[in-house]
């Protein structure tokens, strides 16, 4: 922890805050919603005492990193735009990029975009970007939400999701962690009915600490959503359709960079978005598979439910892309 450097500067028309630690090739871990740079700080200093310049920012909208109002200022040409020029201002032509979630996503775009960027891709729990070209997300959450409480529908508006969370960001964060973890069943919060409030939807976690998570480490995600509020990671559901549709143009096209995939047996993201066999689907979107890791028990919350394994698992890779 003593070796964390803290970094501020203008990146893309936004404030940017990052850590880094470490010297070498370039790392670049993206976290999802509602995380921050600290879902990663676990894995900073092992990546970082193996030889690499490790860089964790926190993702537009949320933690210490500006968030504009603006939901048009999350789609793919602002969140790619953010990486870019995450790389320009580190001096860095390419990096290997890690992420999780809206993270990975985002990675994603960045690899279809801009190939010549990114040296490896290593994913967590997202294989690959989710694109129907029959309905855009927004429109097939809406249908969900007639039938049942689901999430994505309930942020779409703007305003009584924002409210709520920040009302009370320690309890919505214990809440969500423990669904989103491998001690809980998250499809089990679609079984309430429409007009849920989300908080309402999710189960009651148990006390902390947890095996995996500690009372000190879940204040670091409430210090920050306490001072910026949840509007900016909301804003990256309310942008859904517009990354949907520029994600129009690559419909069909492969990944190029070299691909690495870790997953978790217990993951929600791979029961419920990813098609029936998302393992087995890989290949249709990523032209150079060379590595893929499932972990047991773990949740969407990996990183930190299983962090030995993820750490070993991250460390083979990077051995395997080499320095």
């Amino acid at each position: 922890m003593a070796e964390w450097l803290h970094h501020r500067a203008r990146i893309n028309g936004i404030d940017m805050h990052y850590v880094e630690q470490g010297n070498g090739p370039l790392i670049i871990l993206c976290h999802g919603f509602p995380h921050i740079w600290f879902s990663w700080h676990r894995q900073i200093p092992v990546l970082a005492a193996a030889g690499w310049r490790v860089v964790a920012p926190d993702m537009r909208g949320m933690g210490q990193t500006e968030a504009p109002a603006d939901p048009a200022a999350y789609d793919v040409d602002h969140t790619v735009g953010d990486l870019i020029g995450l790389l320009d201002h580190l001096g860095e032509a390419q990096a290997v990029f890690a992420g999780l979630d809206f993270g990975i996503l985002t990675i994603y775009d960045l690899a279809l975009r801009h190939p010549e960027r990114v040296r490896a891709v290593i994913g967590l729990e997202n294989p690959f970007p989710v694109h129907d070209p029959n309905i855009s997300p927004l429109a097939e959450a809406a249908l969900q939400a007639k039938e049942h409480f689901i999430h994505i529908d309930y942020f779409r508006p703007y305003g009584p999701a924002d409210e709520a969370l920040d009302a009370d960001p320690r309890r919505f964060l214990a809440k969500v962690f423990y669904a989103l973890s491998g001690d809980y069943r998250y499809l089990d919060v679609w079984s309430h009915p429409p007009g849920t409030s989300y908080i309402d939807a999710l189960p009651e976690p148990t006390p902390l600490p947890w095996a995996w998570l500690s009372e000190l480490e879940l204040e670091f995600f409430v210090s920050d959503y306490s001072r910026s509020g949840f509007t900016g990671g909301l804003n990256w559901y309310r942008a859904m359709d517009l990354r949907w549709e520029q994600r129009r143009a690559f419909e069909g096209v492969k990944s190029k960079p070299p691909f690495y995939f870790i997953g978790s047996e217990n993951d929600v993201d791979l029961e419920a978005w990813h098609g029936d066999d998302p393992i087995a689907s890989i290949p249709n979107h990523h032209a150079d598979v060379r590595a893929v890791r499932m972990l047991p028990k773990a949740g969407h919350m990996m990183q930190l439910e299983r962090t030995d394994e993820v750490n070993a698992v991250l460390l083979d890779y990077l051995a395997m892309i080499g320095r």
